[in-house]
């Protein structure tokens, strides 16, 4: 079988996309189309995506690892989100990859969920291992933030896979009309942003302000969406029994 070429991958691709409702603007307008590209070229050199997704678990782990373990410095944080970034780029190759190759599969979904959750869970206890070897604050209280960051970190991703699985299936409807400042609103959730304000860890305290103030929109959108799925779950409770 002939393999498809960079252009003809590409072209395949940007028609063959995900909805881009609901997803938040660095996702959207930087991590898919780069997604893409990438995607394109390493169809033409046959890689699977199971193997993409183990090289992109080995970058994020990587940047993971030095937050935890490295030395709170500038070019540590630096090569950190160059990581965390890189990872994420190559978590949207393998499903673009299983689109165009046509290799899509149960298993591959489960690993890539499976280390997305790992991710999830991490990344944050990293931040929490950094700063208590770093002992930059006497202030223990900080060391809540990372903590809390998990919870509301792993409460979001449980609530975006469970959803979809409580909701009955519906014939497709045109979606409503999106606000334009939606993707803005959700850029902190955004976990492709998250990654890029490493590039502050070296700047300890200027940092921690920052993360901070990003976990507080977190929680404060988790709220929102926690309020909206159980509303909606209800209405479709009271439809079963209508």
């Amino acid at each position: 079988m002939t393999r498809a070429t960079f252009g003809e991958g590409l072209a395949a691709l940007r028609s063959a996309q995900k909805p881009a409702r609901g997803t938040a603007a660095y996702s959207r307008h930087v991590n898919r189309p780069a997604g893409r590209i990438v995607a394109a070229a390493l169809n033409t050199v046959a890689m699977t995506p199971n193997q993409v997704s183990v090289v992109s678990a080995l970058f994020s782990f990587a940047g993971i690892a030095l937050l935890a373990l490295a030395e709170v410095t500038v070019p540590t944080g630096i090569a950190v989100a160059v990581l965390l970034a890189v990872g994420y780029v190559l978590d949207s190759v393998d499903g673009q990859l299983a689109r165009l190759s046509g290799s899509g599969s149960v298993s591959g979904e489960w690993l890539d969920h499976t280390i997305d959750c790992f991710k999830t869970t991490s990344l944050n206890l990293a931040v929490l291992i950094g700063w208590y070897r770093s002992g930059w604050t006497d202030d223990d209280a900080w060391l809540l933030v990372p903590i809390g960051f998990t919870i509301v970190a792993v409460v979001t991703y449980f609530g975006l896979m469970l959803m979809p699985t409580l909701r009955p299936a519906a014939p497709a409807a045109e979606p409503a009309a999106e606000h334009p400042l939606r993707k803005y609103l959700l850029l902190p959730t955004d976990y492709g942003f998250q990654c890029w304000i490493f590039v502050l860890w070296g700047v300890t305290e200027v940092f921690a302000w920052v993360y901070a103030g990003v976990f507080a929109c977190c929680a404060l959108l988790l709220a929102v969406a926690l309020r909206k799925w159980w509303r909606e779950l209800r209405a479709i409770d009271a439809e079963g029994r209508a």
